[in-house]
C-alpha cells in the first residue's frame, strides 16, 4: 500500500491539555447547550487545548528545530495548576471556556516559548496571550447561539488540574473540506511539581 508523502508545510500551534477528567466535567456541564444550539459547529473534546504560541504555515524542515528547544523548555518549567472556570464568546462567534489558577506562570510560560521561537529565526504573529479553550463557532446566519450558551457556563467551577505536558499541535486546516483535525506532533512533560496561583478569564479573542 503506497504511504502519502509528507507534507512539505505544516500548520501548527504550542498548547497545553487539560486532562480527561477535567474535560469530561466541562462537557457534562455542556449537556445542555448539546441539546439545544446543534446548529453550532462544536469542537471535539479530544481537540480542546489552551494555546500558547499559533505560528501558521511552517516548512516542515522547521519542525524537528522546535522539537529539540520545546523538549528543554519543558523540561526546565514547572507543571502549572490550572482549572476550567465559567464561559463567554468572541464577537458572538467564538464560545470558549475561561482558564482559572496559575495565569501568571501561564503568561510567563507563553513568554518563554515566544522568545524560543523567535530566537530560532521562526517568524510568527505573536498576539497577546488571552488564555482560553475554545469551544464551538456559529454560523454567520446565528448571531444567538454562542452569547445564549455562553450565558448558560456563568456558574462553571471545574476542579483544579495539573498541566503536565507542552504539546507541539499540527491541524490539517486548509488541506480539504470538513473539520479541522488537530494531532499532536509531540509532546514534552515538564520537569517540577505544580506552581499554583490566582485567577482569571480571558478578555478577548
Amino acid at each position: 500500500m503506497d504511504v502519502p508523502p509528507e507534507p512539505s508545510t505544516l500548520r501548527v500551534f504550542i498548547a497545553l491539555a487539560p486532562p480527561d477528567d477535567a474535560k469530561d466535567e466541562l462537557a457534562r456541564a455542556l449537556q445542555p447547550a448539546y441539546a439545544m444550539y446543534p446548529r453550532l459547529r462544536w469542537n471535539r473534546i479530544e481537540d480542546w487545548h489552551i494555546t500558547l504560541a499559533f505560528l501558521g504555515e511552517l516548512p516542515s524542515t522547521a519542525v524537528p528545530l522546535l522539537q529539540s528547544v520545546l523538549a528543554g523548555r519543558a523540561a526546565s518549567h514547572p507543571a502549572l495548576q490550572l482549572a476550567l472556570h465559567g464561559g463567554g464568546h468572541f464577537d458572538e462567534r467564538l464560545l470558549w471556556s475561561g482558564i482559572d489558577g496559575d495565569l501568571e506562570g501561564l503568561h510567563q510560560l507563553a513568554a518563554d516559548v515566544r522568545d524560543l521561537i523567535a530566537s530560532c529565526g521562526i517568524a510568527f504573529r505573536s498576539r497577546p496571550l488571552r488564555p482560553h479553550l475554545t469551544l464551538a463557532r456559529a454560523r454567520r446566519d446565528d448571531p444567538t447561539s454562542v452569547p445564549r450558551a455562553a450565558a448558560g457556563l456563568d456558574g462553571f467551577a471545574g476542579r483544579p488540574w495539573q498541566a503536565e505536558r507542552l504539546h507541539l499541535v499540527g491541524s490539517n486546516t486548509g488541506r480539504g473540506p470538513g473539520p479541522i483535525r488537530y494531532r499532536d506532533i509531540e509532546a514534552w512533560p515538564f520537569g517540577t511539581a505544580a506552581r499554583t496561583g490566582g485567577d482569571g478569564a480571558p478578555a478577548g479573542p
